[in-house]
């Protein structure tokens, strides 16, 4: 009797030990389930977040950042124009002791990287690009100012009544300047890409100048390969 008891008590602890552990497991299959909800919930959030933000992003226009950034520098420049003038000091000096030797290097060298000669792009520009030109290659005569300053006199400042008209005469520096220039400007003009020659000898396998371009390029591609079956169809003993 007393064995039968003890037996239903192990099996009524044990019994009660499994609920507990079964308990317990669920609790944490439970816990975990919470938390990955969570999560999941979290990560939806944040989707619909990013979602929001790339919808306004796209219906920005395409240069949006370049111009924030703009306004952004511009309204930081504007801030030390102020505090500039409050304190007295002047703005540019301040600015150019705050750029350092590396930057002052790598602007020079963007500038002489840069080609102010983009092209013809009209009379105008190119005859202005050659005003600049000129005018940078002068250098001021004081000797010969001054002695034609002696020679003309009163002349030397016209007015309405001057009659100093054809009595002018170059100097041979400045004849010679001026041959150097113009030979200068012919070898210039001479490295212009010119429109080839037409070849009459050359053989006719195109219909138009369309075509000829494109002939020219599959030569140039594939002539090498094909020039054994193209020797064969002019001859006539292609197979």
């Amino acid at each position: 009797m007393a064995s039968r008891l003890e037996e239903s008590a192990t099996a009524t602890e044990e019994a009660q030990q499994t609920e507990a552990e079964v308990s317990l497991k669920r609790e944490a299959r439970l816990r975990k389930f919470r938390e990955l909800h969570f999560k999941r919930n979290e990560a939806r959030k944040i989707n619909h977040q990013e979602v929001v933000e790339e919808d306004k992003r796209l219906k920005l226009p395409t240069n949006w950042e370049a111009k924030k950034a703009r306004l952004e520098w511009e309204l930081a420049e504007d801030g030390k124009k102020k505090e500039c003038a409050e304190r007295g000091e002047d703005y540019h000096r301040v600015k150019l002791l705050e750029i350092t030797a590396e930057d002052a290097e790598r602007w020079e060298r963007k500038k002489k990287k840069k080609n102010p000669d983009t092209g013809f792009a009209g009379y105008a520009e190119a005859q202005f690009r050659q005003y600049q030109r000129l005018t940078r290659q002068i250098r001021p005569d004081m000797e010969g100012y001054e002695k034609q300053r002696e020679d003309c006199g009163v002349d030397f400042h016209p007015t309405s009544n001057s009659l100093i008209h054809g009595t002018h005469v170059p100097s041979k520096d400045g004849i010679d300047r001026m041959v150097e220039d113009v030979e200068k400007q012919i070898e210039k003009r001479a490295k212009y890409s010119r429109r080839r020659a037409y070849n009459d000898d050359a053989d006719i396998d195109y219909i138009n100048e369309r075509n000829a371009k494109f002939n020219k390029k599959a030569e140039r591609f594939y002539g090498k390969y094909t020039a054994e079956i193209k020797q064969n169809l002019e001859r006539g003993t292609a197979v």
